[in-house]
């Protein structure tokens, strides 16, 4: 069976995973990876993402359904016959080669010729911007260079698809964030499918294409950064992704797009009825704190509060204020440094609003 070049490069088919013949670590997994896009795994520890890319590389065979790869199924296929790259969070460099030599492996092992594949390799380590440091030992190197050289390795024999499981986890914020950019540069200019796990949020935000949300073994939302920040379709995805405020009631009354809740002390909120819940159901709304506005004059917004200020922390380009909501003290607001319209010191009392548009009423059995 052969793939056309509109079909999905890898599919996902009903793929279940246990370990122990009882607890499901994926379960009843379908995902369609389209050519040349980054896709992100993206979800807490044990939520079964990593799980997925090692049976895609091939280390972990499914208990139960298919990977097919340009159409054809591949469990029982070794991982060295899947053309497929693998980038690990230790770098898995062999400390006795040079960094050429660590990049020309893959080669040498499907048998190409020492002068050919010293001559791949190079190219690969230019492409990292790392040529100079062929002759140089993995140990010589600092831990972003190193993963640079498991980056050109996993790249240097041209495969159709590249897995990177946890990549940037040894390195500190900063060259973190250089590696993030650099890596998406890479992707741009090769054109090369990636599929990238990581449980740090903002990582995925910033590189991805697409960003699948993983928890308890299931995919609670794939879709596009900005589409997965703004419009969560449940309380998982709007508590993991970024930061947001829930505010849990109960709906009384609801149309197709908004409804109003009224919440345990009786104030009531209108907002986008995502749920898509009648009244009299139970749910959480999610609210994102920059989208909170405060002022000492009453705003003109659909969901307007009295507020007393508990907290106050500058971040330099914005100020992030705690807030007692109508009995709620961990309500959040983040207003920008230049913005600001209301006192802020503590105990000082003001008005919070926000609009019905930016806030979503949603399932809270999937919190």
């Amino acid at each position: 069976m052969t793939a056309s070049a509109n079909d999905p490069l890898v599919r996902f088919v009903n793929v279940q995973k246990t370990y122990d013949g009882e607890n499901l670590v994926v379960k009843n997994l379908n995902l369609d990876i389209k050519r040349g896009e980054f896709l992100t795994l993206l979800g807490p520890s044990g939520s079964g993402k990593s799980t997925c890319l090692m049976m895609l590389a091939g280390f972990e065979t499914p208990t139960h359904g298919n990977i097919l790869l340009q159409g054809n199924a591949i469990n029982n296929v070794p991982p060295h016959k899947r053309d497929i790259g693998v980038v690990f969070q230790n770098y898995a460099l062999f400390p006795h080669m040079s960094v050429v030599e660590n990049v020309a492996f893959p080669l040498t092992v499907r048998k190409m010729n020492k002068t050919d594949a010293k001559a791949k390799a190079q190219r690969a380590l230019d492409m990292v911007q790392l040529g100079e440091f062929g002759e140089r030992r993995p140990g010589q190197l600092s831990g972003g260079q190193q993963q640079r050289v498991a980056l050109a390795r996993s790249l240097v024999f041209e495969p159709q698809l590249v897995l990177m499981d946890e990549p940037l986890g040894a390195l500190d914020k900063k060259l973190r964030e250089q590696m993030q950019i650099e890596i998406k540069h890479i992707h741009e200019s090769l054109g090369v499918t990636m599929v990238f796990v990581t449980h740090d949020q903002d990582e995925a935000l910033t590189m991805s294409d697409r960003v699948a949300v993983f928890n308890d073994g299931i995919i609670q939302q794939i879709d596009d950064p900005a589409t997965l920040y703004e419009c969560p379709q449940n309380s998982f995805v709007a508590n993991f992704i970024g930061e947001t405020n829930t505010l849990c009631g109960e709906i009384v009354s609801s149309d197709n797009q908004a409804c109003a809740v009224q919440l345990p002390n009786g104030v009531k909120i209108t907002a986008q009825n995502v749920a898509g819940h009648g009244a009299g159901v139970q749910t959480a709304v999610s609210l994102r704190p920059e989208r909170v506005q405060l002022n000492d004059v009453k705003p003109d917004f659909a969901n307007v509060f009295e507020a007393t200020v508990i907290e106050t922390i500058y971040h330099g380009n914005h100020v992030r204020v705690a807030l007692d909501v109508g009995g709620q003290k961990d309500f959040r607001a983040m207003v920008r440094a230049g913005n600001i319209h209301a006192d802020l010191n503590p105990g000082h009392k003001l008005y919070v609003g926000f609009s019905a548009d930016d806030c979503r009423a949603l399932d809270p059995a999937s919190a």
